[in-house]
């Protein structure tokens, strides 16, 4: 059965090479044969936090709000893209994240890191499985890294090198460790409403 999964990414750099693993998961979920949309940070464009969609009366959040947070809750399930910036995460991508919060709530998400070094983002990693928890997600253990991330993936996402092999190995476990949960969620929600 096929689910609708969100892709989210964060990174507003000019020259971003996060991109590259964004379009690895929406290809690889999308060769499964799952419904795969990337929100791009950047190109949504939301302002800093000053209110969250949930602050706003009905039909009176602005309108990228009102379609970003239908996405979202129509979505079964979510990766987080997230490059590593100074050991923490991007505040382009937390910023989207931060707008929402009942809206991601009793879903399970997955992380996929980056970075321009060997660390491949584990400690951006480390520290959005913590975030999303504290949101209401439930978070996969599964998770898959790139770094460098220049030497893994090309500019448009295709497996390069033995670190690109690599990260072409890890990803079955990955989605697979991600559907089981999105297929769970389902099966929860249309057995007993959330507790809150």
């Amino acid at each position: 059965m096929p689910y609708r999964i969100l892709v989210l990414y964060g990174s507003y750099r000019s020259d971003r090479m996060g991109i590259r693993l964004a379009q690895f998961v929406v290809d690889g979920l999308s060769a499964l044969g799952h419904d795969v949309e990337l929100i791009d940070a950047k190109a949504v464009g939301l302002p800093m936090l000053d209110r969250m969609y949930k602050e706003y009366k009905p039909g009176e959040a602005p309108a990228v709000l009102e379609e970003l947070a239908g996405k979202i809750r129509n979505a079964g399930g979510f990766v987080f893209v997230t490059g590593e910036y100074n050991w923490g995460i991007q505040p382009g991508l937390k910023n989207l994240t931060d707008h929402f919060l009942e809206e991601w709530f009793w879903r399970p998400a997955a992380i996929a890191s980056y970075s321009a070094g060997r660390f491949s983002g584990a400690r951006a990693a480390t520290a959005w499985h913590g975030t999303l928890s504290e949101m209401g997600m439930v978070v996969v253990s599964s998770t898959i890294a790139a770094g460098p991330i220049s030497q893994t993936l090309s500019a448009e996402g295709q497996p390069i090198g033995e670190a690109g092999k690599a990260l072409q190995r890890a990803f079955p476990r990955f989605a697979e460790d991600l559907l089981w949960w999105v297929e769970a969620a389902k099966a929860q929600h249309a057995r007993k409403k959330p507790p809150y």
